[in-house]
């Protein structure tokens, strides 16, 4: 290679880095490069070259570095302030840059702020401020008594220049002042008196002087935290770190509780929480330490060697925090991304190389910590010059066939490759096939294909996969554009003649049609392509939902496809390929098509009624959750109705996001609802939300007076407004308007709501003298305006944001003179977790007008847990409204006034106690078991919930066999009270039942426990197989021990026969009247049977139903009638729980209870059914015979009481049941009889 063929070291030894430099004084950048062959260095600043010949003050030094003699800095002159870069330059070689470097000229010595006297407790903290610019903190020194002070452990500056001075003594008394030096003259502050006090026991309140605010560094840099509080007892301050204590040995604590970490590492960043305690005072302050790590490159671009037409790939892979960003540089200027340099993640692709694409390539990554850039070479050699390496490339292809290198060309070289054709043509991909070469020249022929777009001079090359491989797929085309090929075939020897060029553009698409079917389907249809190169073996369709980036497809073997599953009212983009032998083809262009809509799937959000007066509400909502409107809104349906009960309501539609509802009465509740509609109808409604509108109005018969107070608070380019309302608060306030302009308040007007009481006026002017007015309007007109001026501030002071403006106001020197504590604390209490705390400043006017910088602390807590900690808020209106409080607990309130450095006592106390809430957690250790002796009836236990939110008033049980299912098919038991067990009865055995309880207060139902689970154990055989067990023992006339005339065995068998010939003709009888009855009775029946499919299924106690139902389970052969007893059952409650939580329509009692009885029977009947499902399949025979059997037992027993038979008979049946099991089979007989006449005689 040529010594113009081969890399040349081009590199900077010294790079410039970010400087401070001070008016007046000089300043150097530091550059040098380094290389093999000359190297010429030149300055940027601003992205622009600096003409040093014609700048007397600035100058290159020998080794590349820039000299400024004298820096220049004014207000409005500030030509040496900007980011400087480096450039070296090898002519006809290449250019590289330097990393950027920002040079920040130091402003003019100035004090924002002066120090003032203070006076600290031997022991105790204090702090002395010297507020000045960020850049002038590193020249800030403190003197005491015209002496340096030094820093130490316990006396330290804090990156403000502020001076803390913790565990106070008599030696560090004195007059401090506060110093810039290294600026020129020094400039000094006045100075202040710090007095150490001796200490006298008194109790002083918890103070925060400085507190740790939110910071950014860089690794391997140190940080200070500040932490300043002062009280007594004397404060113990902690740290915490993510919530564990750093016990690292870069970290210390100094000045009595500022945490200084030297070092930085990336793991130390985080929020760091400042805990402070002091006797019963608490406080605790958090900030975020974040660590900035400069980008530090993993992998840099290498020199590389290449070939035109050739892709070639630098790579680059950064690391740093946050995220560097890259870009890349070709000889200094920036690389503009294009079809042919692509950036993919950090690297660089560069496609279809040409000779100007040599030079020196830059990789550049920038953060907020820093910046570094790397280079690399980039060498184009000729076609007949061999590679000396490998080159990295995009394809493998391409390295095989550019790193192998032609060699002496003495031996003949393939002809070109014959009939050049496209087979398979798609808007992004094209495959070519081709022919050998008539003359081959040997064997291993290789191909390249070289493409470019049409007009321009850029070739791109692909290789086959393999010797012998007459095909190629080009992919990553543009659509719609016209390309030119041409093939070339390579031998031993080297590459041959190129074939004639081939132009193609991507074929026409069939003609594919989408239709939308319904609200999830759609129907595409398509045609057979004209041309595909081969029998079409199948067809995929691909769609995508609109806005996302995932495509699905589906294979489909004929011209249509009906497509199924899809959101409703969605757009969807669809397109088809077809298939053959030689793979994919041509793709239809993209189609896209919305399916139909339907009613909306949920209700509008955030509904709110605001009371405007007497007779109108304002009620505004939101849209329903994206993707639930399911179609064009065509508008809103309002519903509103007087009361909280049931009645007709007014309905109004609007289009609107609100609606005025007028013409209301006075001192009334009205409720409101709202739903959202499309032209498929309208979609669920909201809750119904109550308003109550005003007894009287206010007067909007003249207008507002004055507003009673109108602060301003100048800052750099705004001005922060705030105000009180005029005095007389029975006129009516619609809204103020502010009007502010530079010595007049005329030019600009804003319109503001009633509500509004503090603005910020922005995009003002520094250092600009503004007039202010502000009134009050309503529907009379303007009031009368009240004024005031400002003048924002210079340029370059900082910026002061709200939490500093409303929550550390200017604190002077003590007054000893103490504040009185507010009078007449009241606490009323708005809602579960909300309290109103007024009350009244003596210390203030009559009309309690708040007009200096005082401020109100409120304190709260609970007795319960007895050592719970108070809560404190601040605030500048004499009320707060407490949030986040428990409900229906007892809190206890206290204010004491801050003004300055002056506070009161706390006042007496307030009480109020939260209203109660629906319980927030369900019953707890739900247990059952099973009845000894009654396999049918269980008892479950509970207790309350951790969270009752109020007084328990009742339980609901749920209880189901199938654990999955809807909770309103579930049975549901009411429980009354605050009972926590509890009988459920008539179970049926050997099942799984699953319970589960909710609890109730005077709000509402809570959440449902967890399902617990219970098998009802096996039970003994059924009744009918006993009796007739028992009949056969009976009917044995040959046992020992059984005497008798012959007459009486014959009666006995003579009424036998009578009844059995009885039961015969009762149960044609019956067959007779179960055909003749009506069509309507019939449909009574079956509607009886169907009543188990609706929704929740009460089990009430009440039983005087007439016709009695009968629980009838043919699985064991057993009838029972169901009790009539009209007494209720003394484990239920008489009237059942209604289905929702609070039902605010109550009807008359009277009314309510007998409807309730009512529904409360035929649930029961419903819900016994659903528990027995072949109850409605009672046998009319099954009853005869039952029948039948009975009164043969009872003949049995009843034939001769003196003899030796009955007696038998009812030890036979003893041997089979104990007295009380068989008194309760024969009731139930007793009971069936009665049951068999009713149907029998229906």
């Amino acid at each position: 290679l040529s010594f113009y063929n081969t890399f040349m070291d081009l590199l900077f030894l010294v790079e410039p880095v970010d400087t401070l430099a001070v008016r007046g004084l000089p300043a150097v950048l530091n550059c040098s490069a380094a290389s093999d062959a000359p190297v010429r260095v030149e300055w940027k600043k601003d992205g622009t070259f600096l003409n040093l010949v014609a700048d007397d003050r600035k100058r290159q030094l020998a080794d590349g570095s820039l000299l400024i003699s004298a820096v220049v800095h004014s207000k409005h002159n500030k030509p040496d302030e900007g980011v400087y870069q480096c450039v070296a330059t090898i002519d006809n070689l290449g250019t590289i840059s330097s990393r950027t470097a920002r040079l920040t000229v130091a402003g003019l010595p100035r004090f924002l702020s002066q120090p003032e006297g203070v006076s600290v407790r031997s022991g105790g903290t204090e702090m002395l401020s010297c507020e000045v610019t960020e850049e002038l903190a590193p020249f800030t020194r403190w003197e005491r008594d015209g002496r340096p002070v030094e820093l130490d452990g316990r006396v330290i500056q804090l990156p403000s220049g502020a001076l803390v001075i913790s565990n106070g003594s008599q030696s560090d008394a004195g007059l401090y002042r506060c110093s810039i030096d290294g600026l020129g003259p020094a400039k000094t502050t006045d100075e202040a008196q710090l007095q150490v006090s001796a200490d006298s026991g008194v109790e002083e309140k918890l103070e925060t002087l400085q507190g740790p605010v939110a910071v950014a560094k860089v690794v391997g840099e140190s940080v200070l935290l500040p932490c300043v509080m002062k009280g007594y007892p004397v404060p113990v301050i902690r740290w915490t770190w993510l919530a564990f204590l750093k016990t690292r040995e870069r970290f210390a604590v100094i000045g009595g509780g500022s945490l200084q970490i030297v070092n930085l590492t990336e793991e130390d960043a985080g929020i760091y929480v400042c805990q402070a305690d002091s006797g019963n005072m608490t406080s605790e302050i958090q900030a975020e330490l974040t660590v900035h790590v400069p980008p530090r490159f993993l992998t840099r671009p290498s020199n590389t060697y290449a070939q035109e037409s050739m892709d070639i790939i630098f790579e680059c892979d950064v690391t740093g925090s946050p995220p560097p960003t890259v870009k890349w540089m070709k000889d200094g200027d920036t690389v503009i991304p294009s079809d042919y340099f692509r950036m993919k993640q950090h690297n660089l692709q560069v496609l279809g190389l040409v000779k100007s694409d040599e030079g020196f390539y830059q990789c550049l990554a920038e953060n907020d910590a820093g910046n570094v850039q790397a280079s690399a070479q980039l060498i184009i050699l000729d076609l007949d010059v061999a590679l000396p390496s490998a080159v990295p490339s995009l394809t493998d292809a391409t390295t095989d066939h550019v790193a192998s290198g032609p060699s002496e060309r003495n031996d003949p070289t393939p002809s070109a490759p014959r009939d050049v054709v496209a087979s398979l043509v798609s808007t992004q991909f094209i495959k070519l096939t081709w022919r050998l070469p008539a003359e081959p020249h040997g064997e291993n022929i290789t191909y390249s294909v070289f493409y470019s777009l049409e007009g321009t001079n850029r070739e791109r090359v692909e290789n086959t996969s393999g010797p012998g491989e007459m095909q190629v797929t080009i992919q990553n085309l543009a659509p719609d554009t016209k390309y030119t090929f041409r093939v070339v075939a390579s031998n031993a020897n080297g590459p041959g003649e190129s074939s004639t060029p081939l132009t193609v553009v991507p074929g026409p698409a069939p003609n594919l049609q989408v239709v939308s079917v319904g609200t999830s389907s759609v129907t595409l249809s398509w045609d057979r392509p004209v041309t595909g190169n081969g029998e079409i073996q199948t067809y995929r369709l691909f769609y995508s939902e609109k806005g996302r980036d995932s495509e699905q497809d589906v294979d489909v073997t004929g011209l249509s496809y009906t497509m199924t599953g899809l959101k409703t009212f969605t757009e969807y983009s669809f397109r088809v390929v077809a298939y053959n032998k030689h793979g994919p083809g041509v793709s239809t262009e993209d189609v896209v098509v919305r399916t139909l809509s339907d009613a909306p799937s949920a209700a509008p959000q955030n509904l709110t009624l605001e009371v405007l007066n007497s007779t109108s509400i304002m009620v505004r909502w939101q849209p329903p959750p994206a993707g639930t409107l399911n179609g064009e809104l065509t508008g809103y349906r309002l519903r509103y109705r007087k009361g909280l009960r049931r009645a007709d309501a007014a309905e109004i539609s609007t289009s609107q996001l609100f609606q005025l509802i007028e013409g209301l009465e006075k001192g009334k509740v009205y409720t409101v609802r709202v739903s959202a509609s499309t032209v498929n109808g309208s979609g669920p409604t909201t809750e119904w939300i109550a308003a109550e509108t005003f007894e009287n109005d206010l007067d909007e018969s003249q207008v507002p007076g004055v507003p009673s107070s109108l602060h301003v608070r100048p800052l750099v380019n705004r001005i922060v407004v705030s105000w009180t309302p005029p005095e007389n608060q029975d006129v009516l306030v619609r809204g103020y308007k502010i009007g502010y302009g530079i010595g007049s308040p005329h030019a600009h007007t804003v319109t503001l709501d009633y509500k509004q009481r503090f603005y910020s006026i922005d995009n003002l002017d520094p250092s600009s003298h503004y007039v202010i007015t502000l009134k009050a309007f309503n529907n009379m007109g303007e009031g009368i305006p009240i004024y005031n001026s400002a003048t924002t501030r210079p340029q370059s002071d900082p910026d002061i944001d709200f939490y500093e403006l409303f929550n550390n106001p200017y604190t002077p020197a003590p007054d000893p003179t103490p504040m009185l504590p507010p009078v007449g604390v009241q606490a009323t209490v708005l809602s579960h977790d909300t309290v109103k705390v007024s009350w009244a400043d003596n210390s203030l006017a009559k009309n309690q007008k708040i007009t200096d910088s005082r401020y109100y602390t409120i304190r709260w807590k609970t007795n319960i847990p007895a050592n719970t900690k108070y809560k404190t808020a601040n605030t500048t209106t004499l009320f707060h409204t407490v949030t986040a409080l428990k409900p229906n607990t007892l809190y206890e309130f206290s204010v004491m006034v801050t003004k300055s450095r002056r506070s009161s006592t706390w006042s007496m106390t307030a009480h109020g106690t939260t209203f109660e809430s629906i319980p927030s957690s369900a019953p707890k250790d739900v247990t059952v078991i099973s009845k000894e002796g009654n396999p049918r009836i269980i008892n479950i236990n509970w207790q309350p919930p951790t969270e009752a939110n109020g007084k328990i008033t009742g339980y609901i049980i749920y209880y189901s066999t199938d654990v999955d299912a809807e909770v309103h098919d579930w049975v549901v038991e009411p429980v009354l009270g605050n009972r926590l067990t509890h009988q459920i009865q008539g179970l049926t055995l050997d099942t799984t039942y699953y319970y589960k309880i909710q609890a109730r207060n005077s709000k509402g139902m809570g959440p449902m426990s967890d399902a617990v689970q219970f098998h009802t154990p096996k039970g003994k055989s059924s009744t009918s197989l006993r009796l007739a067990l028992t009949l056969s023992r009976l009917c044995v006339s040959d046992k020992p021990g059984i005497t008798g005339s012959q007459e009486k065995r014959v009666l006995v068998i003579v009424v036998i026969v009578s009844v059995g010939a009885f039961t015969i003709i009762a149960v044609i009888a019956g067959a007779v009247l179960c055909t003749r009855r009506s069509n309507s009775h019939q449909k009574k029946k079956r509607a009886a049977c169907k009543s188990s499919t609706g929704s929740h299924k009460y089990k009430s106690s009440s039983k005087d139903l007439n016709p009695p139902d009968l629980w009838i389970h043919h699985e064991r052969l057993e009838l029972k009638p169901m009790d009539k007893s009209p007494e209720p059952n003394p484990v239920m409650t008489e009237t059942p729980i209604p289905r929702t939580a609070q039902d605010p329509a109550a009807e008359p009692s009277h009314q309510r209870r007998g409807e309730s009885l009512r529904h409360e029977a035929e649930e029961s009947r419903r819900g016994r059914l659903a528990l027995y499902p072949h109850s409605c399949s009672c046998h009319f025979s099954s009853l005869c015979f039952c029948f039948w059997l009975f009164f043969s037992l009872r003949c049995f027993a009843s034939l001769n009481p003196n003899s030796n038979t009955a007696p038998l008979a009812w030890l036979s049946l003893s041997q089979t049941y104990e007295t009380d099991e068989l008194s309760e089979e024969m009731a139930h007989l007793e009971g069936l009889m009665k049951d068999l006449n009713a149907i029998t005689t229906d």
